[in-house]
């Protein structure tokens, strides 16, 4: 019972899986809440998934993965970055969420403190209540381009720092030299160093960078929901240090015991880079015409390097930006997620949109809006 009582009172609601549902009772709701593209995956995709199904492969993978999976993903970053990363170093996991939880089941034990910006992604406080870890939170916004940077941390005493980039829900991307003198400074300090790099790919300004390219010691998580198109065949991967690979791979083989084997037969043909540049451009035209709707409303004070989402300040309208998403549901049908599902810091003003859905449907759900602020 106790375990349960923390649950509740630690454990916060994702807000917008709930939106979700709500917006599911209107046939006409303008869906701009959840973060998954709307495009299918590389053609090849869909032929290897059935392949699969067809020659009866659902035996259990060892639990690092397929092999020849792993070394795609190593030629991914050989290609995109330059980095030459052994296969085995790679771990195949069921989503990225899966991922979140082996690395904090590595590096966080009850009262180890994890330091997150605030906003970001909701799921990583929870992941650590569910190890007993404390989290401490350092504000992003304007003031600092919405980026950690060293001196934000301060003496801040942490076992883990936790970074997205880009970011979810702003967007905004770590440039090189701060994401280097992030990891600098968690090395002198013995902080563990994670990097959330699942936008890669999504990117529309500047150029990604790996945090692989600046430390072996980093682990990075990575997966095929966004970029890739696949969110449904639950695939992520973690790219480990040496020494954390076999702890890694035992708490694997007891969580999970392995991911999903047509999906990963499957994902071996994502690896289309003609079909993914063309999903690139289409997130950049959304971003692009949407960015232009929506700065004649509201304040967006981070364009978006790249993600799919626009972090808006709603003030000038309303001063609860959860009572905002709710009448906009329940009025005008149109669903968006509001800015406390991301932290605390002035979050009641900000909703979050994403462009996940194309230009048509999002160009009805502005019609919406623009008529119902102006009258």
């Amino acid at each position: 019972m106790k375990k349960i009582e923390r649950a509740v009172r630690e454990i916060t609601p994702f807000y917008v899986m709930e939106l979700l549902r709500k917006a599911q009772r209107y046939e006409d709701t303008i869906h701009f809440e959840v973060g998954q593209p709307d495009l299918p995956p590389a053609p090849g995709v869909k032929k290897a998934l059935l392949e699969a199904v067809e020659a009866e492969r659902f035996a259990y993978t060892e639990s690092l993965g397929l092999r020849a999976l792993r070394e795609k993903i190593a030629a991914h970053y050989l290609r995109e970055y330059g980095v030459q990363i052994d296969p085995g170093r790679i771990l195949i996991t069921p989503g990225t969420s899966l991922a979140f939880m082996v690395a904090y089941e590595l590096l966080l034990g009850p009262g180890d403190r994890l330091g997150l910006s605030d906003p970001s992604y909701p799921c990583y406080k929870n992941f650590a209540a569910m190890v007993d870890a404390r989290t401490l939170t350092f504000p992003v916004g304007p003031h600092n381009d919405y980026q950690l940077r060293p001196e934000d941390l301060g003496e801040a005493e942490l076992d883990v720092l936790h970074i997205a980039s880009p970011s979810n829900p702003t967007g905004t991307l770590y440039r090189a030299e701060r994401l280097e003198a992030l990891i600098r400074h968690c090395e002198t300090r013995g902080i563990a160093f994670v990097s959330d790099e699942l936008y890669h790919g999504l990117v529309y300004e500047g150029r990604a960078r790996t945090a692989l390219e600046f430390s072996d010691e980093a682990i990075v998580i990575n997966g095929f929901s966004k970029y890739f198109c696949m969110p449904g065949l639950r695939l992520g991967w973690m790219i480990l240090p040496e020494a954390l690979v076999r702890p890694a791979e035992l708490i694997a083989q007891n969580l999970y015991i392995a991911a999903q084997t047509p999906a990963q037969y499957a994902a071996l043909e994502a690896f289309d880079y003609a079909h993914l540049d063309r999903v690139r451009e289409t997130f950049r035209e959304r971003r692009d015409w949407l960015y232009g709707e929506l700065s004649q409303l509201f304040t967006i004070d981070a364009k978006p390097d790249g993600a799919f989402y626009l972090w808006c300040d709603v003030s000038a309208y309303r001063d609860d930006a959860v009572a905002f998403s709710e009448e906009l549901l329940e009025r005008l049908h149109i669903a968006v997620t509001p800015g406390i599902d991301f932290g605390e810091r002035q979050t009641r003003k900000y909703l979050r949109f994403a462009y996940t859905r194309s230009i048509e449907h999002m160009a009805e759900g502005m019609e919406r809006l623009k008529q119902y602020l102006r009258g």
